[in-house]
């Protein structure tokens, strides 16, 4: 039961005279278990996440509902004598919570230990961590109760003084502006005070500074020109309430804005006790930061990318494209602190935790309030994600033993964002288990920085080209099989030592790509000329490549950006030697990879939803054209797909951590298989998925390598 005002009033008045008699060691302790249950009270609501500097410690503190940008820089109270880390992250989670904004808690050096200016530096070298952090200065807010309401002020002082830039803002909380103790309060609220007495305060002045008039000590006495807007509370029965009522006076006199809240009959500090009664005040904090701070989100919606739009319009009921990446690591995974490092990441990846929505005309992205669950393995991979499933949340987590692996329908992102989500989560769930350090490099993205705009653009609509590229294609052949009744996907993965496929690839002077591309089209040949004996009736062979546009173009997205290039054989031609294909692949990759054939095929694609016709077309017509269009041509001019991701890297930190590294394609709608390959250490993963029985094209793509000397380790969750 929460207590009133009145009763709390009476209690602490009743524990005054023994809290001033405390040593400061005891006056510690007991601070600091006063900030553990401020803590718990907002338990599941907040996360907390370390960041220690050379001289004192710090924290983030994260709220689940994170409904602002930008941060709040939190310095704590305690008469620059008492506070730890505890008691800072005490009220810091009510900061998060109440503002839904980013909180980071500053548990500056302490006196007599480390006096003035200590703690002033160490607030400046924690609001300099946040500009590092990419954070603009108006999006900073500082706030602080009692001493550290003051080194707020002195904090701006300090920033002046080095031509800083200020903060956007400035939340003081019974501010110690003036240690000097000269405050009309001190002698009219004397008796009144039942937390403070001016004996305590004297001894935490001495401790302090032997010089409490100067400014960086008593910003009081500073000149306050410039300073940002500020709103102050103050009780007023308190002996402080002169510091607030003067500091308030002199930064209106200097030409600043601030509001002052006097509450009549509290006492200092009283905001920290969360009471009932003051709800009115966390709304004048609310509205202040909307003011100056920002306003409160409300959940992004996102239209589809111009690659995504198909993918909603061709799900079938026991298909739907999803693609996975996953990471093994050297321990068996812990599924609440890889929940726990779920809820922070998602915040950093608006457009992928993410549900499908329909609107009249089109289909959109909607994020969601907070991370899914993490789920258990299916017995098998990339399984179809339902219209239900993908309307509730489109993207998903598993843990199994020591894996990690996300799943994503292929509308949210393409594998390159994929896996820039896996490693950001990754990192993140080390640095919360092991407390690595790891630096937001090789696609490993911040998870306390804010999203750029740029990283949820649709680039396709900005780097359209001018002319519109030829769509024109012809059928080709595809092998068939028995098709597994339950819908299971058979997994074969070859490893290979990446070296050696890599050092054959240079013998036929081809890229890694070019090479697996050409063996796997000498797979298919093979195939054909088995199942099709007269050269005649033979379908030429073509396999989709896809190509990440972010190598051709300054796009930043995190969402679909890639189109295909499709390299192609004609057997009715005769039969092609394995160096005639590379060549054949190789050409094609270099006609069309080039960002002028790029951008007009992009112009091809966006054209189209671009006319007037289409963007009227209510979204059940758009479906069932963009369906019919899609069963008729969409799959049909090649035989599978093969999806490169490429040499995968990590942050030196996370290396010992993560053992390997995977990628895998569901099947397409209407061919039976699909190849996904990437390389991670010394090991190349070439993986193939099929919903058909016979592994014939694993075992004909197999015995073309092995036929050049590269053997694999092989793997398969086949059933016997």
């Amino acid at each position: 039961m929460q207590l009133s005002a009145n009763k709390l009033r009476e209690q602490l008045a009743h524990m005054k005279p023994m809290l001033t008699n405390c040593s400061l060691e005891t006056t510690r302790r007991g601070q600091n278990a006063l900030g553990e249950l401020m803590r718990a009270a907002h338990h599941g609501q907040v996360r907390t996440k370390r960041h220690d500097f050379e001289h004192f410690q710090g924290a983030w503190v994260l709220p689940r509902d994170l409904r602002r940008d930008g941060v709040i820089l939190y310095l704590h109270g305690g008469g620059y004598t008492c506070g730890g880390l505890d008691y800072a992250l005490g009220f810091g989670s009510t900061l998060a919570d109440e503002s839904g904004a980013k909180v980071f808690c500053a548990a500056y050096r302490l006196a007599p230990e480390a006096p003035f200016p200590a703690a002033v530096e160490d607030a400046l070298e924690s609001y300099r961590y946040l500009l590092d952090k990419g954070y603009a200065p108006k999006k900073i807010c500082l706030c602080g109760e009692s001493a550290g309401g003051g080194l707020c002020f002195s904090l701006c002082l300090k920033l002046k003084e080095l031509r800083l830039p200020l903060p956007g803002s400035v939340i003081a909380i019974s501010p110690w502006t003036d240690l000097t103790l000269s405050g009309e309060s001190f002698r009219t609220n004397l008796e009144r005070d039942v937390s403070l007495s001016q004996e305590q305060l004297a001894f935490y002045t001495r401790c302090y500074t032997q010089e409490p008039q100067t400014p960086l000590a008593s910003p009081l006495f500073g000149d306050l020109t410039g300073l940002p807007p500020s709103l102050i509370f103050v009780g007023g029965d308190e002996l402080l309430l002169s510091d607030s009522q003067r500091i308030y006076q002199a930064l209106r006199s200097a030409g600043s804005s601030s509001q002052l809240i006097v509450h009549p009959e509290r006492w200092h500090a009283y905001l920290l006790y969360g009471l009932a009664e003051d709800r009115e005040d966390w709304k004048t904090v609310d509205a202040f930061l909307t003011r100056h701070l920002s306003r409160e989100q409300k959940l992004r919606w996102m239209r589809l990318d111009n690659a995504a739009k198909i993918y909603p319009a061709a799900l079938r009921q026991n298909w739907s494209n999803v693609f996975r990446l996953s990471a093994t690591l050297a321990e068996e995974v812990d599924t609440k602190v890889l929940q726990s490092a779920l809820d922070v990441t998602v915040r950093r990846f608006p457009s992928m935790c993410v549900r499908l929505r329909r609107g009249l005309f089109w289909y959109y992205l909607q994020q969601l309030n907070k991370a899914p669950a993490i789920r258990e393995e299916s017995s098998y991979p990339v399984t179809s994600m339902t219209r239900r499933e993908i309307r509730s949340c489109a993207f998903r987590v598993i843990a199994y033993q020591n894996r990690i692996a996300v799943e994503f329908f292929h509308a949210v992102t393409d594998g390159n964002g994929g896996l820039v989500f896996l490693k950001s989560l990754t990192a993140e769930y080390l640095q919360q288990k092991y407390g690595a350090s790891i630096p937001a490099t090789h696609g490993v993205l911040g998870r306390l920085e804010s999203p750029s705009e740029e990283e949820l653009e649709d680039s396709f609509q900005k780097y359209a080209g001018n002319v519109n590229a030829s769509r024109k294609e012809n059928t080709a052949w595809r092998p068939r099989g028995t098709r597994e009744l339950d819908g299971f996907l058979n997994l074969t993965c070859f490893r290979f030592d990446s070296g050696q496929v890599l050092a054959k690839a240079h013998e036929y002077k081809v890229s890694l790509t070019a090479f697996l591309c050409a063996a796997l089209m000498m797979a298919l040949q093979d195939m054909q000329e088995e199942q099709v004996p007269n050269i005649r009736r033979r379908k030429p062979i073509r396999v989709q490549i896809p190509v990440n546009l972010r190598s051709l173009f300054p796009s930043r997205t995190l969402r679909n950006f890639a189109l295909y290039t499709t390299p192609e054989i004609d057997p009715r031609l005769g039969h092609y030697e394995f160096g005639e294909i590379c060549q054949a692949v190789t050409h094609r990759m270099g006609l069309d990879v080039t960002p002028k054939i790029m951008s007009s095929r992009i112009a091809t694609n966006v054209s189209s939803e671009r006319l007037m016709p289409i963007r009227v077309m209510p979204l059940f017509l758009k479906n069932l054209v963009m369906k019919a269009v899609f069963d008729a041509v969409g799959e049909k001019t090649a035989c599978l797909c093969i999806s490169n991701l490429g040499r995968v890297t990590l942050p030196e930190a996370m290396t010992p951590y993560v053992k390997r590294m995977d990628f895998i394609l569901s099947t397409q709608a209407t061919a039976p298989q699909n190849c996904s390959v990437l390389s991670y250490g010394e090991d190349l993963y070439v993986n193939f998925v099929r919903n058909i029985r016979e592994p014939e094209l694993e075992s004909h793509f197999f015995r073309v390598l092995r036929d050049m000397g590269l053997g694999a380790e092989v793997q398969t969750n086949a059933r016997q």
